[in-house]
């Protein structure tokens, strides 16, 4: 079970609000990128049966994820995403797409951190505030995997939208990726216009 350590440290550095970001979405040959920040007080506590199941989102269950997601927006003192789509995934590559992402997320909270903790080995560039960048974040300290489950869920259900859109590539079920029933797709349809076409084999394609 994750504990608020880290968390504890910096409030007990004097900052008010730490708030935590991840992202989903870096991987997939389809859809855009979305980042999540999730911000708590020093008064905030994990006693809540479903706040103590808060993990990497990789390690839940989608039915866990959901559930989860209701919760955290419910206790924490703000919730925000940040949506970058493929075209711009496309213009500025994934990195700086999904850094976009996370600070349009930190620029939408009713809320705003002091202190942002943030998944993986690079910090947040054009961030004006403190951060730390942490590697293994998501799966080590709870805000992070908080705001894991939010971007996670939160990109799932706009693919779910997408399937809508565009139901011949059944997006609803891999979401983007690239497996086997969606590259099987893409050869028989081609690309759709939420199709990363920076991305292989989606820019092979387009050579042949």
């Amino acid at each position: 079970m994750l504990d608020l350590a880290t968390e504890q440290q910096y409030f007990n550095r004097g900052y008010k609000f730490v708030g935590g970001v991840d992202e989903a979405g870096r991987g997939p040959l389809a859809g855009p990128v979305v980042a999540a920040c999730v911000v708590i007080g020093p008064d905030f506590k994990i006693d809540d049966a479903d706040l103590a199941l808060v993990a990497d989102s990789k390690k839940l269950t989608a039915a866990r994820r959901e559930k989860l997601f209701g919760v955290i927006k419910a206790k924490a003192l703000a919730v925000e995403i940040g949506v970058v789509d493929n075209e711009i995934i496309d213009k500025i590559n994934i990195l700086q797409a999904s850094f976009l992402a996370m600070r349009r997320a930190i620029k939408k909270l009713a809320v705003e951190p002091d202190y942002i903790l943030t998944d993986g080995k690079f910090k947040i560039p054009k961030l004006n505030k403190p951060q730390s960048a942490i590697i293994g974040g998501d799966a080590t300290i709870w805000t992070i995997a908080a705001a894991s489950i939010i971007a996670k869920v939160s990109r799932d259900w706009l693919m779910s939208e997408m399937d809508k859109k565009y139901p011949e590539y059944l997006f609803a079920k891999h979401k983007g990726y690239g497996t086997k029933l969606h590259l099987e797709k893409i050869n028989t349809y081609g690309p759709c216009p939420i199709h990363r076409r920076s991305f292989a084999p989606i820019k092979n394609f387009r050579n042949k």
